[in-house]
């Protein structure tokens, strides 16, 4: 196939090219099944005691067991109404229209923002249910709690037809603006290797659209986080209906977490300039990522804490040391970001930088002088903050700090890597004022 100006052949590839590709395609969806198996049981899973064969009992013994496990038609019926009512609101909901980064042909896409009023309609339709039935009774929260294993199934399949689907489009020449001609699609940097493969589970478009809609931006904040928040309810839910009351540890990950996916939600504009969208292409990785592995593995913590025998009321000072703890972070990741962006549009003269060959300047001040991304230590402090309410009985709950310090260490060094390459002599000077990556005096 042509390789054109305007897509080069990719040369580099992540994850260690096309092994990576092929043990993260299979493996992650492997694990996040057996973390289900795990919290699926009915028994306490603290510290050394898990019985691995209960939980290799579990398992469809029959070909006939496992089609009907992955492919439950009640469960795939609700999951694609959730999945495309959300996409129905997001094309009648209000929201503010916002240009991304300029492309490579040198045009922009509009993007409609309206995570605001979308969250609120979901809120507003889960308050009139419990309204409307009484008792703090949700049956659609008790479907998620007893079909965890089943939706697990269909989100892996779902994001895996999603992507290959995203693949094909690649391939289909775009309509001209004014309808006359074609033109060629913007493949990502990182997905056009020509092998299928590894393009799909990287992604070979960069930007795939259907219409005005965007894929991409839709399945990072959409589908997966609200998922995400109706399974931490359901896990509240059912220990609620099962010992007449939720301890104060399930209502603390339930807070902290609601309060990080809303947040999310609502700052939905600041993912306009972050490399998943301004550089990585939608397959699979992003696919699985946002719709399975994030409502998934991100919720481990109130799926553990809801099992009966976890049960752990915390106290009046441990709850407020947690919540201390997300501030903490919080306050970190959001001040330093902010404090960057106000230095790029010119608001903190004052601050010290290095002017750039290319015009940029680096800023070696205040937050960023601590660290080159300072902003990352903020975001662990916070998913730290999710994991303590578990105590420690087990390490199967700070799976995601473990798991999230590894991201962020990968995306550090994608990033040097790209500004070693951008900024040459002047990166090297950087590095020397601001020696430590991500936490000051250690790394």
């Amino acid at each position: 196939m042509a390789v054109s100006k305007l897509n080069p052949y990719t040369t580099h590839r992540e994850f260690n090219g096309l092994s990576g590709a092929i043990g993260i395609s299979f493996g992650l969806p492997l694990l996040i099944i057996f973390f289900q198996l795990i919290c699926n049981t009915t028994y306490s899973i603290q510290g050394v005691n898990l019985d691995i064969n209960q939980v290799l009992a579990q398992i469809p013994q029959t070909k006939q067991e496992l089609l009907d496990l992955a492919f439950d038609k009640i469960c795939w019926l609700v999951y694609l109404t959730w999945f495309f009512v959300l996409v129905l609101l997001d094309f009648i909901l209000p929201g503010k229209s916002l240009d991304g980064v300029t492309l490579r042909d040198g045009t922009t896409l509009n993007y409609k923002i309206n995570g605001l009023s979308m969250s609120f309609v979901l809120l507003s339709i889960l308050l009139a249910r419990l309204f409307q039935l009484g008792n703090y009774y949700l049956p659609e929260l008790e479907f998620i709690y007893n079909n965890q294993l089943q939706l697990i199934i269909v989100c892996f399949l779902f994001s895996f037809f999603l992507a290959a689907a995203c693949y094909l489009m690649s391939f289909i020449p775009l309509l001209k603006p004014n309808g006359v001609g074609t033109k060629e699609r913007i493949l990502s940097i990182n997905g056009n290797t020509e092998n299928p493969f590894y393009d799909w589970f990287i992604g070979r478009e960069l930007n795939p659209r259907i219409g005005s809609w965007d894929i991409k931006l839709f399945c990072e904040l959409r589908p997966g986080m609200l998922l995400w928040l109706l399974i931490n309810l359901s896990c509240a839910h059912y220990q609620y209906h099962k010992l007449g009351y939720v301890t104060d540890s399930i209502v603390i990950v339930n807070a902290l977490q609601a309060f990080y996916i809303f947040d999310g939600v609502l700052n939905e504009e600041g993912c306009l300039t972050m490399i998943d969208i301004t550089t990585d292409g939608f397959g699979f990785m992003l696919s699985f990522g946002d719709l399975a592995w994030v409502p998934w593995t991100y919720s481990l913590q109130a799926r553990y804490l809801s099992i009966p025998g976890n049960e752990i009321n915390l106290g009046l000072v441990l709850s407020l040391s947690i919540v201390g703890l997300q501030a903490l972070g919080f306050y970190i990741f959001r001040s330093a970001n902010k404090q960057k962006s106000d230095f790029r549009q010119g608001k903190l003269p004052h601050l010290k930088s290095i002017q750039t060959k290319t015009g940029s300047k680096l800023l070696i001040e205040g937050w960023w002088g601590l660290s080159q991304h300072i902003n990352y230590l903020g975001d662990w402090f916070i998913g730290l903050a999710w994991c303590l309410p578990t105590g420690f009985q087990t390490p199967l709950t700070y799976f995601y700090v473990i798991y999230f310090a590894s991201l962020l260490i990968h995306r550090q060094t994608r990033d040097e890597m790209k500004c070693r390459a951008k900024y040459g002599e002047d990166w090297e000077k950087y590095e020397k004022l601001v020696p430590y990556k991500i936490i000051p005096y250690l790394y």
